[in-house]
């Protein structure tokens, strides 16, 4: 009877120990199950942008362009001044994978010109930020910084034409028909008051405000700006500014002329400067 009994209690400790290494087993898979989804939850990283590379800026402009924009670059008799001019000078820079740029200067019997060249590669160091969001908001404090004014009927009717179109009727037009609003302007008065009112009308003709454009890159605006340094010829500076990805490309044309008095022709130039952008975001894309 004694062992009966003691048999009986051996296998009820068997039974126990037994119960336990399963629910321990249970357990433990209920754990390696959960670790997995909260190990991919939290490396989660946002994705890169679309460039890893930037093109080379010197090049990235054609001649048949530069001829354009720099009417100069013919009236070069030497030769080997003429290709140095073609060729540029690179702009300095440290870190050529994220920001490169070239500038062109040609002065002709008109007039100087000058042409800059930016490319920014952005590039995030937030896993949890993208390569575009960063670039979304580098080109935002960009245009912030440009202090746009408020879009008008008339610029938004203006920005509608493709600027391809708008450079060639531009190109196509004469000299004299290109600075009829300035002479105007200077026929109409006299004096000191001439000169301010053709300045005034010059720096911003209507439709051609400083503002943002459409169909260009995900999102770009353009400036322009008519400086006025007394006695000298009055500069304008046209910037395009445009983001494709995770690259900000940005284009300076200045002109300033020969001759006092003569105001550089806005039309001619924010087409020029837009034709040029919409080559390059279709260099970039291609």
């Amino acid at each position: 009877m004694q062992r009966k009994a003691y048999v009986s209690g051996t296998a009820a400790l068997l039974v126990a120990l037994l119960a336990g290494c399963t629910s321990g087993s249970a357990d433990s898979g209920t754990t390696d199950d959960a670790n997995p989804g909260e190990a991919g939850t939290s490396t989660a990283v946002a994705q890169p942008g679309k460039y890893r590379t930037l093109p080379e800026p010197c090049g990235a402009v054609s001649q048949t362009t530069l001829d354009s924009l720099l009417p100069g670059m013919k009236q070069i008799a030497d030769a080997e001044q003429r290709e140095a001019a073609y060729a540029g000078e690179a702009t300095l820079t440290y870190d050529t994978d994220r920001k490169v740029g070239c500038r062109w200067k040609v002065e002709s019997t008109d007039a100087t010109d000058h042409l800059l060249v930016d490319f920014e590669r952005v590039v995030s160091y937030d896993n949890a930020v993208s390569d575009d969001s960063q670039a979304q908001t580098i080109f935002a404090t960009k245009e912030t910084a440009a202090d746009l004014p408020e879009p008008t009927a008339s610029a938004t009717a203006s920005d509608s034409a493709s600027a391809s179109d708008s450079a060639s009727a531009s190109d196509s037009a004469t000299p004299s028909a290109s600075a009829t609003p300035s002479s105007s302007a200077s026929a109409s008065s006299s004096g000191s008051t001439s000169a301010s009112s053709s300045a005034s009308v010059s720096a911003s003709p209507t439709g051609l405000e400083p503002r943002v454009l459409s169909g260009l890159g995900d999102e770009a605006f353009l400036d322009d700006a008519l400086s006025s340094s007394g006695s000298t010829a009055q500069q304008r500076t046209v910037t395009v500014v445009f983001r494709t990805s995770n690259v900000i490309v940005t284009i300076e044309y200045e002109e300033q002329p020969a001759t006092v008095g003569v105001v550089p022709d806005s039309q001619k130039m924010q087409d020029r400067a837009r034709k040029l952008a919409a080559q390059l975001a279709d260099s970039l894309n291609g």
